[in-house]
């Protein structure tokens, strides 16, 4: 499952967050200052797949602690949450590494959006940038790119069937798992993220 990390000073604002991202099918765990994730987690943050990060704190901003992320070598993507609009903002944010930038007030609807397009893009560069795609069959690529999509959703075998094989009524659901097995195959240890829910279907996590 993905799993997001909410910092945020307002503890409403943060309880808003978790309860609709869970409703999304996300887990989420909550601090209430840079210095809290500090003293409970470690660095890199990699059970985390993105990190909502508001800016304007007591003592250590969003911005510090994106910047003490990055120095330790910790690449978890950050969108940050801020107040503030001003371009020069803006730019210090991606400067410090973020990877999208939402200002305060928003809507649920716009901050699950570009949750999912920062986890689309980040599980993307992930596989591409430690594995050769070049092997790939067509129906394995689409297969990949389905899974992209939506990491930590889970498809049926039926839903694959109809996204990779639209047409061909003649492929059985056991099509389905010969391909997942030579595409985990090719993908090497990235092959791991691809996993079975029993009595489900398949899923990239």
């Amino acid at each position: 499952m993905t799993r997001i990390l909410v910092v945020d000073d307002e503890e409403d604002l943060r309880e808003i967050l978790r309860f609709n991202l869970e409703a999304e099918g996300f887990e989420v765990e909550t601090a209430a200052s840079a210095e809290e994730v500090l003293s409970t987690f470690h660095f890199p943050l990699s059970t985390f797949q993105l990190i909502l990060l508001d800016v304007m704190m007591d003592r250590m901003s969003g911005f510090e602690m994106a910047q003490r992320m990055r120095e330790a070598g910790d690449n978890t993507p950050i969108i940050f949450l801020t107040a503030r609009d001003a371009h020069d903002d803006q730019l210090q944010g991606f400067g410090v590494g973020a990877d999208d930038y939402i200002t305060k007030p928003f809507s649920f609807d716009t901050v699950l959006a570009r949750v999912k397009a920062v986890l689309r893009r980040s599980s993307s560069s992930s596989l591409s940038s430690s594995t050769s795609l070049t092997s790939l069959t067509r129906r394995e690529h689409l297969i990949l790119d389905l899974f992209r999509q939506q990491p930590g959703r889970f498809f049926t075998r039926e839903e694959i069937l109809a996204a990779v094989w639209p047409d061909d009524t003649l492929v059985g659901e056991r099509s389905v798992d010969v391909h997942i097995a030579r595409l985990r195959k090719k993908l090497g240890s990235e092959g791991q993220r691809i996993v079975n829910k029993t009595g489900f279907g398949y899923g990239l996590v």
